[in-house]
């Protein structure tokens, strides 16, 4: 049995093959024996020492035959352990720090061009998945409103935020309002919140319908649940969108290229709700994060590894970029590179004086 150190129950000997093991495994992608590791740890060990190592490593969980007689393989426990206490990050080459800074610098740049750019350039230089989250913003001011009928108890909510962004939503009504009615409500409403903040304006939308529920009149609290609604719907909306390049860099990898295992993680991408759960949490963290297989929580991504990072314009998190692909990913290079772009793209985002 290995003596330990720390917590692990790992000795200097068995990290050290377990480096190797892990480092040699995410370049190849093939399963190692005992006389592959005496060859390539440099450590004057016999296979037969290393064997029970090996074993020992086993044991502990950090490795797993992946079938009869044949070599081993990291699990999740074992590139945890690999990522938290054996990985040397290694520093950008110039090149990808040039590129990376060339494609995200750029003078009055849409910031929806923007965050296609920086996930399209997170796919290409990993040859995985990039994602970015588009940014939340802390003020949105609600500018003007209008309602137009359509069939079927049905309206059409233009709702213009900020400088001129407009939100398109059709409710669904329990009765049908004429165009005269829908004027004087956009009237009411334009008249009593524009210039406000469209959270502000929301919750003063539901203080006022709950005080005077009873003597307010039938169409001004009509005005107020479709703005409520319109308001709510937008509020939703703009915390469930991303944007995501190369998915199909993924049918690359042998580990993932199952057709079924596709189709599944294909459809979670499509879905979002699992995805944008899991970068949510990351807003709440510092720096990188990384989730290795099941780590995530959720089941469709147990064969991958996210590495993620928030990124801020000025001192406010608005939002999350990373890279989806196999638990054999290149780690001493996707993490400062997730890193480094999450930095520029919010410097690129900040507004200019």
């Amino acid at each position: 049995m290995v003596s330990g150190t720390a917590n692990t129950g790992l000795n200097e000997r068995a990290q050290q093959l377990l480096k190797v093991l892990v480092e040699r495994y995410i370049r190849e992608g093939e399963p190692l024996g005992s006389r592959t590791l005496s060859r390539d740890s440099g450590m004057e060990l016999s296979p037969a020492s290393i064997r029970n190592v090996m074993a020992d490593l086993e044991e502990f969980g950090f490795i797993a035959a992946p079938h009869t007689s044949a070599g081993r393989v990291p699990t999740v426990k074992g590139y945890r352990f690999f990522v938290d206490s054996l990985l040397t990050v290694k520093p950008l080459a110039q090149q990808e720090v040039r590129l990376i800074r060339q494609q995200l610098d750029v003078d009055e740049a849409d910031p929806q061009a923007l965050l296609a750019s920086a996930s399209s350039m997170l796919s290409a230089v990993t040859h995985m998945a990039g994602v970015v989250t588009l940014p939340r913003r802390g003020h949105v001011a609600w500018r003007h409103i209008e309602f137009l009928p359509l069939s079927d108890n049905r309206v059409l909510a233009i709702l213009v935020i900020n400088e001129g962004e407009v939100q398109n939503r059709v409710l669904h009504l329990d009765r049908r309002y004429e165009p005269a009615a829908l004027q004087q409500i956009s009237n009411y409403l334009n008249a009593h919140f524009a210039g406000k903040d469209i959270q502000a304006a929301r919750a003063a939308l539901l203080e006022e319908l709950r005080r005077t529920r009873e003597s307010m009149n039938e169409l001004m609290a009509a005005a107020i649940r479709m703005a409520e609604k319109a308001a709510e719907g937008r509020d939703r909306d703009q915390g469930r969108r991303y944007v995501m390049a190369g998915e199909t860099n993924l049918m690359e990898w042998a580990e993932l290229s199952d057709v079924e295992k596709l189709r599944r993680l294909f459809d979670a991408f499509n879905q979002r709700r699992e995805i944008l759960h899991l970068l949510d949490k990351c807003a709440a963290a510092e720096g990188v994060q990384i989730f290795i297989g099941e780590e995530s929580g959720y089941q469709v991504l147990d064969e991958c590894s996210v590495v993620t990072a928030p990124y801020k314009v000025g001192d406010e998190v608005v939002g999350v970029l990373g890279v989806i692909g196999p638990t054999r990913m290149a780690y001493e290079r996707v993490i400062p590179l997730v890193d480094l772009t999450a930095r520029l793209l919010g410097a690129a985002l900040k507004p200019r004086k």
